[in-house]
C-alpha cells in the first residue's frame, strides 16, 4: 500500500469514529427536565402518594390519580396571617404583690409572678400536601410567631423528631432523606424548657427518576468519551470548535 493510500484510510477510520462519537457523547450540554407531579390516593386507606410515573398506578383499582400544581421550585407556595391577640396576650403580664408585716419591725417581702405568653404559631412555608424532588430539592421552612418572643423562650424546628435548626427558618437538604411522608415540628420553649406552642405539618419527598437518568447518561457519555484514542478526542474537539464558531 502506497502512503498517500495508508494516509487516505487513517483519515477515513478517524471521521467514522468521529461521527460515531459526535453522535453519543455531548459532553458541555446542560439537560434540564421537569417532569409533572401526579398524587396518588387509595380509596380505601386514604393514604397519599406522590409520583411523577403515573402509570405504575393507573392500571390498579382503587386508586384516585390527578396532577398536582405543585411548584416544584424552592418558592413561598402560600402566606399565612395570624389574628391579632388582646393587649392582654401581646406582652408578658406581671404583678407583683407586697405584704407588710402586722407586728412591728416585720420586713417587707416583694414577689414577681411571671406569666407565660400566648403564642400563635403558623409555618408558611411550606404549605401542606407539598412534594419534592430528591436530591435536587431542599426543603426551605420559615415560621410567624407572635407575638415577638420575650427573652428566654426560644423556637426550635425539629424534622421527623430531629431537631434541623433553632430560630424562624431553615433549610433542609433531601439528598439524604427516603422517599415518603415526613413532618416538620416547629416548637416554642420557655427558659426552663417548657413548651409553650407547637404546630406540625407534613411534607412528602419523591425520587427525581429524571435526574437519575440524565446522571446515568452522563456517565456513560463520560466513560464513552474516555475510552477514544487521543486522535479521536483532539478531533472531537476540533469539531466542537468549528460548532461553536459557526454559531
Amino acid at each position: 500500500m502506497t502512503l498517500l493510500a495508508k494516509s487516505s484510510f487513517l483519515k477515513g477510520k478517524m471521521q467514522v469514529g468521529l461521527w460515531t462519537v459526535v453522535t453519543t457523547v455531548s459532553l458541555y450540554a446542560s439537560l434540564t427536565n421537569a417532569a409533572p407531579i401526579y398524587k396518588i390516593v387509595d380509596e380505601q386507606t386514604g393514604q397519599v402518594t406522590f409520583t411523577d410515573r403515573p402509570q405504575d398506578y393507573e392500571q390498579q383499582a382503587g386508586k384516585q390519580v390527578s396532577q398536582m400544581a405543585i411548584t416544584t421550585g424552592n418558592k413561598t407556595s402560600r402566606s399565612t396571617s395570624l389574628n391579632t391577640t388582646t393587649d392582654s396576650n401581646t406582652s408578658r403580664q406581671s404583678s407583683s404583690a407586697s405584704q407588710t408585716a402586722t407586728t412591728t419591725g416585720s420586713p417587707t417581702i416583694n414577689t414577681r409572678v411571671t406569666t407565660p405568653v400566648n403564642y400563635q404559631l403558623a409555618i408558611i412555608e411550606p404549605s401542606e400536601e407539598r412534594a419534592y424532588r430528591r436530591p435536587v430539592q431542599n426543603i426551605d421552612v420559615n415560621v410567624q410567631v407572635k407575638p415577638a418572643l420575650q427573652a428566654g423562650d426560644s423556637v426550635s424546628i425539629y424534622f421527623d423528631d430531629e431537631e434541623v435548626a433553632q430560630g424562624l427558618s431553615a433549610s433542609i437538604a433531601t439528598v439524604d432523606v427516603l422517599p415518603g411522608a415526613h413532618t416538620i415540628n416547629v416548637v416554642v420553649q420557655s427558659e426552663t424548657g417548657q413548651t409553650l406552642e407547637q404546630i406540625i405539618c407534613t411534607v412528602y419527598v419523591i425520587q427525581n427518576t429524571t435526574t437519575l437518568q440524565d446522571n446515568k447518561r452522563k456517565a456513560e457519555q463520560l466513560l464513552a468519551y474516555q475510552k477514544l484514542a487521543w486522535y479521536q478526542k483532539l478531533m472531537l474537539k476540533l469539531r466542537q470548535q468549528e460548532v461553536a464558531k459557526s454559531q
